[in-house]
């Protein structure tokens, strides 16, 4: 066996090598903190800004991500690695997960364009995506609402963007739509009388708009009337519940009856 050349062999691979891992290294470790003094100063501009805190928080991610990237990138070059094929392979992957993940992406493209225009904001009472709830959290790619019923629903953001929003906490007042019917041999003008008084006797209902109470149609069975005042957002339901109860009472009170679908049925007797 043959002696091995100690210097010899620190001079041409030991040291060289030390070297470059040494800078590699060294380039690694200063990238990482310039790369954290960038992005913080660039979170820094963007709160500036009043830039929305998840989008900013996004950027962010993104940012730093692809400023490591670069870092890691110019840390193998100094260990002689040919980065060449490593940007063209990174390149070809991103292109074969960009075309498996289109749903995904569109999603992302979706939770960006919802973040960026806010239709809504957390809290908000909506019917998007076919669902109906309370926005309790928006994401990149989903959308968490609470239904009145207190269950979970996650929406994908392309389902959202791709159909209507309907914000019903985007007005500070709504307008409560109800129709009641009467029978054809009741007093009409006594029915709207008291349709009158009940609903002038709701504190919650809203003076401005004033609210509208009107015969609205003559069916098969039933004079129809529309009844729709305007209330605070947040008292729509209750307004809504409560002046049905009063109307049935009321009516019921004053023997106006409430026409409901019936059916004669005539039996024939044989011989």
């Amino acid at each position: 066996m043959e002696n091995l050349d100690i210097p010899a062999l620190l001079q041409t691979y030991v040291i060289p090598w030390g070297l470059k891992l040494f800078f590699a290294l060294a380039i690694f470790i200063v990238g990482r903190i310039v790369v954290s003094v960038v992005v913080s100063f660039v979170g820094k501009l963007m709160r500036s800004r009043n830039m929305d805190d998840m989008l900013a928080g996004f950027l962010l991610a993104i940012l730093r991500w692809v400023l490591l990237l670069f870092v890691v990138i110019a840390a193998l070059s100094q260990l002689g690695i040919d980065t060449t094929s490593l940007i063209a392979l990174l390149g070809a992957a991103g292109l074969a997960i960009g075309l498996s993940l289109q749903s995904s992406l569109s999603n992302f493209a979706s939770g960006v364009m919802l973040i960026i225009f806010r239709p809504f904001t957390k809290g908000d009472f909506v019917e998007a995506g076919g669902a109906t709830g309370v926005i309790d959290k928006i994401s990149i790619f989903t959308t968490t609402l609470t239904t009145p019923d207190n269950k979970e629903v996650i929406v994908p953001n392309g389902a959202i963007i791709g159909g209507n929003i309907t914000n019903f906490s985007a007005r500070d007042t709504r307008r409560v739509d109800m129709v009641f019917g009467i029978s054809y041999n009741d007093d009409l003008l006594k029915a709207k009388q008291l349709l009158q008084e009940i609903i002038d006797e709701d504190p919650r209902v809203l003076k401005d708009p004033a609210p509208v109470i009107a015969l609205g149609a003559l069916n098969d069975s039933s004079v129809d009337f529309l009844v729709r005042p305007w209330a605070k957002a947040e008292d729509y339901w209750a307004l809504l519940w409560d002046t049905t109860e009063k109307v049935k009472l009321r009516f019921d009170a004053e023997g106006i009856s409430i026409p409901y679908p019936q059916m004669d049925v005539h039996l024939d007797k044989g011989e």
